[in-house]
């Protein structure tokens, strides 16, 4: 992380990819060139606990590892499967996933979780309060479309599907 924060990029991205792929028995060493307390607390939310201390100079080093008990905070996903929906060339299944009330970037993180388990004929709806701005680059880099609608109440909905 030092790198980035140092270059003025962020590292979201790079972590939230990085802890997606721990398996139960890894655990991700994080080096930052300050106590990342935003990280912590997203990932806390997750499902990890965290060790983090000071190394050389103003430097961090966090340990994150998943917590066995522990349940991430969770967006409400329902599925709707439309009538006809095991004929050839009947509409999509359409998984609905309300992540509103989430703190950012936890609606970012929820919808990127919910990717890795979509079907390759199903579109994903997500809605958010605010427009998913960083959502977009990532759906490009993992093969999907995205389009979002503001509606009435000044949320959005954003249909997701593979390319």
């Amino acid at each position: 992380m030092r790198e980035d924060i140092r270059s003025g990029r962020s590292p979201l991205s790079a972590v939230l990819k990085a802890v997606a792929t721990l398996r139960s028995d890894e655990s991700l060493r994080l080096l930052a060139p300050f106590e990342p307390i935003p990280m912590c607390q997203l990932l806390s939310r997750q499902g990890f606990q965290h060790a983090a201390k000071p190394i050389a100079g103003s430097d961090w080093e966090v340990l994150f590892t998943r917590q066995s008990s522990a349940t991430p905070t969770e967006a409400k996903l329902t599925v709707e499967r439309p009538a006809g929906s095991d004929d050839v060339g009947s509409p999509p299944e359409v998984i609905q996933l309300d992540a509103r009330g989430l703190e950012p970037p936890q609606p970012l993180v929820t919808i990127l979780e919910a990717l890795g388990a979509l079907p390759i004929h199903a579109e994903l709806c997500a809605h958010t309060d605010r427009r998913p701005m960083h959502l977009y680059a990532q759906l490009e880099e993992r093969g999907f479309i995205g389009e979002s609608q503001e509606q009435s109440d000044g949320s959005f909905l954003t249909h997701i599907r593979h390319r």
